[in-house]
């Protein structure tokens, strides 16, 4: 079986921007909290990947990093339908997040 990642985790000191800008992507970003640990957002990908943002603190902190997602065609964002294609955005810490559309 080839590798494929099952877990991916961003820090960030922003986490409701970075909340609300992954959940326009159509992330479905739930609370979390485990045991004393931080308050955290998880959402289970498509594949069953999880995707998690967490409150960065001097030890954790996320620097560049680039993602992908595929959406689906007629994808709207902020009441924009964006075209096929791929589209470069960027989250609230300044990380590039590449959407690909495909065509309709």
């Amino acid at each position: 079986m080839a590798p494929r990642p099952t877990l991916l985790v961003i820090y960030t000191p922003a986490l409701e921007a970075c909340r609300a800008f992954y959940g326009s992507l159509g992330l479905d970003l739930r609370p979390e909290r485990h045991g004393e640990g931080p308050r955290h957002y998880a959402a289970v990908l498509g594949d069953g990947t999880v995707f998690e943002i967490y409150p960065s603190t001097s030890r954790r902190t996320t620097g560049a990093l680039r993602l992908g997602f595929a959406l689906d065609p007629g994808f709207s964002l902020d009441g924009t339908t964006l075209p096929s294609g791929r589209h470069l955005l960027h989250d609230p810490d300044g990380r590039t997040v590449e959407v690909h559309i495909p065509p309709a």
